[in-house]
């Protein structure tokens, strides 16, 4: 049976915890319906926004950042430390970045969680080269310009086959932030953004636009996109 990829952009700048409880919403909806339950499986979605600034960690690290680099992290008040439950190691998000979370479930779209990996990073790519920037994988994680430059980081999680947390796609960020951390804990490399590249004047909720159509594309049994309007997504929070 086809279906519609359901997308809810949260407009302007936002805190991380409201797309966390957004995300936490979903997924509860998507794990309530699963056996023994007779309930329908909700339709895929994909959350996008911009964060005002925070630093996350990912599961392995929690517990593990000293009070000494959590006070660092939070630059006098300028930017918020949060312990995530996603993959990956310590990372930035701000404005000017494109944060997308999908909420799908694996099953649904026979992906395996590698398959679902790939199929982000793919969708970075072809998002990347619609811009005219050439992107690519290597041999870490996330999607990269060059060996030593990356674009767009990738920490996921995953529950009974029920994904959330994702990507961040630097587009207009301020890289500045990136210098407080050992970006995906890989010394020597940078970050580098859109603008960084050449590509100026474009919008989070474009890029967004854009990467969501990249999803849709490779996700099996995915026909159409649907915005999800403010007043539905404020009913999940």
């Amino acid at each position: 049976m086809a279906q519609v990829l359901r997308h809810m952009h949260l407009p302007g700048i936002v805190p991380y915890s409201t797309a966390a409880r957004l995300q936490e919403s979903l997924v509860a909806r998507f794990l309530a319906s699963k056996p023994p339950s007779n309930a329908p499986a909700p339709s895929p979605h994909i959350i996008t926004a911009q964060f005002a600034p925070v630093y996350t960690c990912g599961r392995r690290e929690i517990g593990t950042v000293s009070p000494e680099q959590q006070q660092h992290l939070r630059a006098n008040g300028r930017a918020a430390f949060v312990e995530a439950m996603r993959g990956g190691q310590t990372t930035f998000h701000g404005p000017g970045q494109l944060v997308a979370y999908p909420i799908i479930d694996l099953r649904a779209h026979k992906l395996t969680p590698r398959d679902y990996v790939c199929l982000l990073e793919k969708s970075l790519i072809a998002t990347c080269a619609r811009y005219g920037i050439e992107a690519m994988t290597t041999e870490h994680t996330g999607v990269w310009t060059s060996p030593d430059d990356k674009i767009a980081a990738i920490g996921v999680h995953m529950r009974r086959n029920v994904t959330s947390h994702g990507v961040g796609l630097n587009v207009g960020t301020d890289l500045s932030w990136f210098d407080r951390i050992v970006a995906c804990g890989l010394e020597g490399k940078r970050t580098t953004s859109f603008e960084a590249q050449g590509v100026v004047g474009k919008s989070v909720e474009e890029v967004a636009r854009e990467y969501v159509r990249e999803i849709a594309a490779r996700l099996r049994g995915v026909e159409t996109v649907e915005m999800v309007g403010e007043e539905e997504v404020a009913g999940y929070l």
